[in-house]
């Protein structure tokens, strides 16, 4: 929020103390701690020191690379929970130097210097670099009037300094501009679909082409200004008497991110399988066993690889949702029709969400249990805002989350294999008291941390760890742990396709690894043109799912064109898939996301900052949907040699690029000096990646020698691959690799099986 009228004056009824200078700076080495004391006026004599407010600031370093600043006004609040789960390095100690001019506190390669004399300052250094820094009216502590005569209503904010040209990204899944440069930002949680200010997943988190990151340490609200309070400065705002936030090192996006994810938690392994297609009933369109099987036969009849079919809210009986038992009108055969789809080869997820209705005969259950919210006179809360008398299981008392969970694991021992875990963002803050006592502003963000890991976790412990996967709406700081997360509803326009990549784009500069969204769009019914176009897009992305609201999305509902592009598209995912397991993988390990914005892949390039129209697939392919109805498409090209993956054509960058294309094509290019390995199989996601794996080669330069390396699907053996180019001639060697292989360059193809040596001479035949 603003506090502020223009630069010189505040807001009616607003009364800020800013730290004005250091009176003394204290450091617990024991601790590991720094302690400034900054009054908030100028301290002439002693009897300045009388009636006069301090702000205390803390520092310290919970991990190298990472400085941990909590800003204190009255320091005696009562903190209540929820708190977001921050993973300390414990053993991390970090480095204090002090003069007489100043203090610094050192964390790896990231430092923070105090200036003991003068107007207040505090600079964050990287590598010996300012990158930012609090300056003059900075921290603030403010107090505004209460227009019910009440206690006064206070925040503390922190203002961090942006330099010319220095781009902000991140804040959760945003579907506005992709830079939030002048944006004004309220990190809550809403049910707001893809075309307003709100967001399903609100992550009090940025990073800046500066080189570092924040984190702000609070699960309430948090109000953002990023350079739209005071333009050169990034601003946020916590209600209350206390602010804690941490300042991640770079020097380079990326780095940012693993930082950041180690601290918030990194990205599960997500199965193979779930790479693939998933095709759903859609919301309200009719559907019955009947329906789903004509669905499915129909996509194998077209030749169009399946893999997940999913069951959306009226696999339930209306009024009574969610209480986990089938409607038999439509689905007299559940079990039947589940274990038919596996003899398919098919997964099958069903739809879930955390309410209770009051028809349900699990209401009362759960009501007479203590497993539902109550309000602060002890009845139980509901409304009639999505299904009739409605309550919300509250997954703090640990009996109520296992009671949810033991319901679910009726359905995993009945066959079903995923879980949609759908809303979770309309969570009350007035009148409600939780099970543990938490606050219930700072649980409205929260609730769908616990929501989804009580899911997630029951999957890992039904399926082994690394074959868990929901498909979930809504989150926070930390939900990356509990993939995947998909777009939320859309409107079946190209704007909203944009609307949705831009939001998948600020999602992956908030440590989320995998995301999906509804290809088609969730509202309304896209006309052909739009639909064929989002395929292309849908199935470019890390998870893919054919999904609307009152009407389906099987491919041949639109044209047969459509059903041709389904195929294409499907096919060339799962060829990928060699590749698309390498930045899975990735995700999981380093907190590096699939889908990866411009700038995270190119921080040094400055023309690439505000290309939110575009991104690389993994690190090796960029990917430009079509957002235009006469098929132009503009974008930008890093430097090199890009190659066409589909019709083999060479762009050179860096340069923006303006092409028109069918439906069957789509800019997709590889990354000079680039080996992508191509699968010998694209009918399905979890075949042996290694078996007829090829490896094409892209504008290798002279002296390139790197290793490929292919995952085993089932968490089995790794194969590797090291290729090099000396002069005109490719070489690839295998270790222990007993599959068929291929080394191609261009045109130009080589193939044997087992270990061994192939070479490609660029200039003469292939031998």
């Amino acid at each position: 929020m603003k506090f502020t009228d223009g630069y010189w004056l505040t807001r009616p009824d607003m009364s800020p103390l800013y730290a004005v200078e250091v009176d003394d700076v204290r450091v617990d080495r024991s601790a590991g701690t720094m302690t400034v004391y900054a009054p908030t006026a100028v301290t002439r004599d002693r009897g300045d020191t009388l009636n006069r407010p301090m702000l205390t600031v803390t520092l310290s370093a919970p991990a190298e690379g990472i400085i941990k600043v909590r800003l204190e006004h009255h320091a005696g609040r009562v903190a209540r929970g929820p708190f977001f789960d921050v993973h300390d390095d414990r053993a991390h100690t970090p480095e204090f130097d002090q003069s007489a001019d100043e203090s610094i506190l050192r964390s790896g390669s990231l430092a923070v210097r105090v200036r003991h004399s003068g107007p207040w300052r505090m600079d964050f250094e990287c590598d010996g670099k300012l990158v930012t820094s609090s300056l003059p009216r900075s921290i603030g502590h403010v107090t505004g009037a209460s227009p019910s005569g009440g206690p006064k209503a206070t925040w503390v904010h922190q203002q961090l300094s942006l330099e010319p040209g220095e781009r902000v990204y991140g804040l959760g899944e945003r579907f506005g501009a992709f830079v939030k440069n002048g944006q004004s930002v309220e990190s809550w949680n809403a049910d707001g679909g893809t075309s307003s200010e709100q967001a399903y997943k609100s992550v009090p988190f940025y990073l800046t082409t500066g080189g570092y990151g924040v984190f702000v340490n609070h699960p309430e609200n948090v109000s953002f200004e990023v350079g739209s309070e005071v333009n050169s400065r990034v601003q946020f705002s916590v209600a209350g008497e206390a602010l804690e936030y941490y300042l991640i090192a770079g020097p380079q996006p990326k780095d940012v991110l693993r930082r950041y994810t180690a601290l918030t938690g990194r990205p599960a392994r997500v199965p193979a399988w779930s790479f693939g297609l998933w095709l759903t009933t859609s919301f309200t369109a009719s559907y019955d066993e009947q329906t789903v099987s004509a669905f499915v036969d129909g996509m194998a009849a077209r030749d169009i690889p399946l893999s997940v079919f999913h069951y959306d809210c009226f696999w339930m009986r209306e009024y009574q949702w969610t209480d986990f038992e089938w409607d038999a009108r439509a689905f007299p055969d559940p079990s039947g029709q589940i274990r038919r789809m596996h003899e398919r080869g098919l997964r099958v997820s069903v739809w879930i969400n955390p309410y209770i209705a009051q028809r349900s005969a699990l209401f009362r259950e759960a009501a007479d249990a203590g497993f539902l919210l109550k309000r602060t006179d002890g009845s139980v809360w509901q409304w009639d805002l999505w299904q009739a008398g409605m309550g919300l299981v509250d997954f703090t008392n640990p009996a109520a989350a296992r009671w949810y969970a033991d319901k679910l694991q009726g359905l995993l021992d009945q066959g079903v294999d995923v879980f949609k875990t759908d809303f979770g963002e309309r969570i009350p803050t007035e009148g409600v008291s939780w099970f543990d006592g938490s606050d219930p502003l700072r649980m409205h963000n929260y609730y769908p941390r616990l929501y989804n890991e009580t899911v997630f976790r029951l999957l890992e412990q039904h399926h082994g760890e690394g074959d868990a996967i929901v498909f979930a709406r809504s989150a926070t700081a930390g939900s990356q742990q509990h993939p995947v997360h998909w777009g939320g509803d859309c409107d079946s326009t190209y704007l909203s396709m944009a609307e949705s990549l831009r939001g998948g784009l600020s999602l992956a500069m908030s440590g989320f690894g995998y995301w999906s969204h509804d290809i088609g769009g969730f509202e309304g019914t896209p006309d052909p043109d739009v639909f064929k176009r989002w395929l292309a897009f849908g199935l470019l992305s890390s998870h893919s799912r054919l999904h609307g609201s009152d009407s389906v999305r099987v491919p041949w509902a639109f044209d047969e064109e459509a059903v041709d592009v389904t195929r294409r598209f499907t096919k060339l995912k799962m060829s990928l898939m060699p590749y698309l397991a390498g930045a899975a993988e990735l995700a999981h390990t380093e907190g590096i996301p699939m889908m990866r914005p411009m700038p995270l892949e190119f921080p040094a390039d400055r023309s690439g900052y505000d290309a939110d129209t575009q991104y690389m697939l993994g690190g090796s392919l960029l990917v430009a949907p079509i957002l235009r109805a006469d098929g132009t498409v503009e974008y930008y090209v890093p430097d090199g040699e890009w190659t066409s993956l589909l019709d083999g054509s060479v762009v050179n960058g860096p340069r923006w690029v303006t092409e028109t294309h069918g439906y069957e094509s789509i800019p997709l290019r590889v990354r000079p000096g680039t080996v992508l390995p191509i699968g010998g199989d694209d009918s399905r996601p979890d075949y042996d990646w290694a078996e007829g794996v090829t490896l094409r080669c892209f504008a290798l330069p002279d002296g390139f020698d790197e290793p490929t390396i292919i995952r085993g699907h089932d968490g089995g053996a790794r194969v590797g691959f090291r290729v090099r180019r000396e002069g005109g001639r490719i070489v690839a060697v295998s270790d222990d690799a007993t599959a068929s292989w291929s080394l191609r360059a261009g045109e130009r193809q080589v193939t044997r099986r087992g270990p061994g040596e192939l070479w490609i001479d660029l200039d003469e035949d292939a031998r």
